[in-house]
């Protein structure tokens, strides 16, 4: 069973002025944060401007991010799709460039049942040896991934953890409570990762991560050692951060505050547009208060 560690982090897509991808400033991201208390990396998830991306960027990205790691920690690459045969299609590629696993996101727009989600998980888990990530974010795909499904999901060998993003704790606990101890689940909402602790979760794919994996790390870590207060103490400094990268669509503010550390991250991709004067000015703040802004790279 692949160990994707307690912080993972769903990592932006760097682009130039012209809005090509910047691979090099990608490399360097990815050294950062891995050296900031990330254990794998997921690339070209909905944080890294996925639906933009063409399928040459994504495989180019996966290899730029692979050898930018070199070992250090793991990559994820986000191959999931509505089109199962695509999603099979991408993860074979991933699996050849030799990554560590696959994030599947729930089928969006086309809105399957839970049959239908079933069998387009299974023959993509089918479709190679790579360990999958579900991913469960109703907001964005308007299906639910429901508990029954996971459950069943989960005894396919090679399906090995859930990005759950529903909100619901009730789910997660009836996700925990329906399937093997070592089926991972983790919090796709940094707000919600010490509550999902409490009932089963082993950690987050953050967005927050990108400025604060090292405090991430110690929360998750008090927690493990039953240093509850602690790791409240740290969920209660950190839930402004929490808050401010979500106050319009993600990967907007998470951009926005990177470029006031001064990383050289581009703008977004259309129809993802930059953030207005009020939305800079809450990250800031919240950055400034944490002491976030005094570190800048090139």
């Amino acid at each position: 069973m692949v160990n994707f560690g307690t912080v993972l982090t769903a990592m932006i897509t760097p682009f130039t002025a012209d809005g090509a991808v910047d691979y090099a400033v990608t490399e360097k991201l990815a050294a950062h944060l891995i050296e900031t208390g990330t254990d794998t990396i997921v690339v070209c998830g909905t944080t890294g401007e996925s639906p933009t991306l063409s399928w040459d960027e994504e495989f180019e990205l996966f290899q730029v991010v692979k050898r930018a790691v070199s070992g250090r920690a793991k990559v994820m690459a986000g191959t999931g799709s509505n089109s199962t045969s695509e999603a099979i299609a991408a993860t074979k590629k991933a699996a050849r460039i030799g990554l560590d696993g696959s994030l599947q996101v729930v089928p969006y727009y086309n809105k399957p049942p839970q049959a239908g989600l079933y069998h387009h998980f299974r023959a993509i888990a089918e479709s190679s040896d790579l360990p999958l990530m579900l991913y469960n974010v109703p907001g964005r795909t308007s299906q639910n991934l429901q508990a029954e499904t996971v459950a069943q999901l989960s005894e396919i060998p090679n399906i090995v953890a859930i990005k759950e993003a529903s909100g619901n704790l009730d789910q997660v606990s009836q996700i925990r409570r329906m399937t093997p101890s070592e089926f991972a689940i983790y919090s796709g909402d940094d707000s919600l990762t010490l509550p999902m602790l409490a009932i089963g979760a082993k950690g987050v794919v953050s967005v927050a991560s990108h400025l604060v994996g090292t405090r991430l790390q110690q929360m998750i870590q008090a927690f493990e050692k039953g240093q509850v207060q602690k790791a409240t103490q740290i969920h209660l400094e950190l839930l402004p951060l929490f808050k401010a990268l979500f106050v319009t669509t993600n990967p907007i503010p998470v951009k926005a505050a990177l470029s006031l550390q001064g990383w050289q991250v581009g703008a977004l991709r259309p129809p993802l547009c930059s953030p207005d004067e009020e939305v800079k000015l809450q990250v800031k703040q919240v950055m400034a208060e944490l002491n976030l802004l005094q570190t800048a790279h090139a």
